[in-house]
C-alpha cells in the first residue's frame, strides 16, 4: 500500500490493494470464520488489533516496495506483534494517529 501514513484516517480505513498481504489473510478460511470481513486496511487493523503504526510497518509501500516476499512479511508481522505491549509502542501509537 502506498503512503498509508499520509492518508486521512477515513481514507486509510478503506484502503485495499489486490494481492496484498491483507488479501492473502482474507483468503484464509480460518480468519474469515473468526470474523475477518474484508481485506481493507481498517478491517485488518480491527481484526488483528493493530495500531496504525504497526500495520504501516507491515503493509506500507515505503517498507515493502511493489512486492513482498512471504518470509519478509512474516518477519514484519512478528516484529510488529512483539512491540505491541511496550511503553514505546503505546507512546508511538499516541503520537502517530
Amino acid at each position: 500500500m502506498t503512503g498509508t501514513e499520509y492518508k486521512s484516517p477515513e481514507i486509510r480505513e478503506k484502503m485495499r490493494y489486490n494481492d496484498s498481504p491483507l488479501t492473502v489473510a482474507f483468503e484464509d478460511p480460518i480468519f474469515r470464520a473468526q470474523g475477518l470481513r474484508d481485506d481493507t486496511y481498517g478491517e485488518a487493523k480491527r481484526f488483528f488489533e493493530l495500531t496504525d503504526w504497526q500495520l504501516h510497518e507491515i503493509v506500507c509501500h515505503c517498507h515493502v516496495g511493489a512486492s513482498i516476499r512471504a518470509r519478509w512479511a512474516a518477519s514484519r508481522v512478528r516484529s510488529a506483534m512483539s512491540e505491541r505491549f511496550g511503553f514505546f509502542a503505546w507512546l508511538r501509537g499516541i503520537f502517530m494517529h
